[in-house]
């Protein structure tokens, strides 16, 4: 079965500096039905204004990416970490035990847009980690690249769960051959394209249960997916 969370019905606030679009409930979005899909929690798609962002606070217990789409995000957290992300990267936070980060517009002049995703750890009490990598066109046209998964990829999730993001061309199409027992969650990042036959426009997203494939083809130039594999 697939089933489309349309993006004009993603819960939506406007603060002027934040214009952020949220799929699943979120600070005060609230939606029972769409409280988080197995251990996917968020998928925020923030666009943040030139020299904005959120200030210094804490995470506990939490797998936390970010997404780069444009601009510049710039990160500052308690493990020591300070850097600047543009389009393109990615970051991995295990925030476990406890964390501190802030996140601004790297830029003062043009906006950043990014997508950050909460993913719900098989474990608690874990001790705060970090990962950064850049993919390219190169490692994602044509193909889901691993973004992240337990046993490593480009980074390393506390859970049973694979984050793959890939590029599909119009007319072309990427398979993902999906286990017994396991759901899928496809988020369209840009462009178009349909899922198990289903027509997806960018921010749209399927859930795909009891089916043994998902099947993503392309209606606009590099169109762009993430697909998150659940136990």
């Amino acid at each position: 079965m697939t089933t489309i969370r349309k993006s004009e019905e993603r819960g939506h606030a406007n603060h002027g500096w934040l214009n952020t679009y949220h799929t699943f409930s979120f600070a005060d979005y609230f939606d029972r039905k769409h409280m988080g899909f197995r251990s996917l929690r968020v998928i925020n798609e923030d666009r943040v204004s030139a020299g904005a962002g959120f200030g210094a606070h804490g995470h506990d217990n939490m797998e936390i990416i970010s997404y780069v789409l444009e601009g510049a995000l710039a990160h500052k957290d308690s493990m020591g970490h300070v850097e600047t992300l543009g389009a393109g990267e990615l970051q991995r936070m295990s925030a476990g035990t406890g964390i501190v980060h802030s996140e601004y517009n790297g830029s003062g002049k043009e906006p950043v847009h990014f997508l950050q995703i909460w993913i719900r750890p098989a474990e608690h009490g874990l001790t705060p980690s970090y990962e950064q990598v850049k993919l390219g066109d190169a490692e994602k046209l044509g193909k889901l690249a691993l973004v992240a998964a337990p046993e490593g990829g480009a980074m390393k999730i506390h859970q049973d769960a694979r984050v793959l993001l890939g590029q599909v061309e119009a007319g072309k199409q990427l398979e993902y051959e999906l286990r017994a027992e396991r759901g899928a969650w496809v988020h369209l990042v840009r462009g178009e394209a349909s899922v198990n036959g289903v027509k997806l426009s960018a921010g749209d997203a399927a859930a795909v249960t009891d089916e043994a494939q998902v099947a993503i083809e392309g209606g606009a130039p590099n169109s762009e997916v993430l697909v998150f594999d659940l136990a």
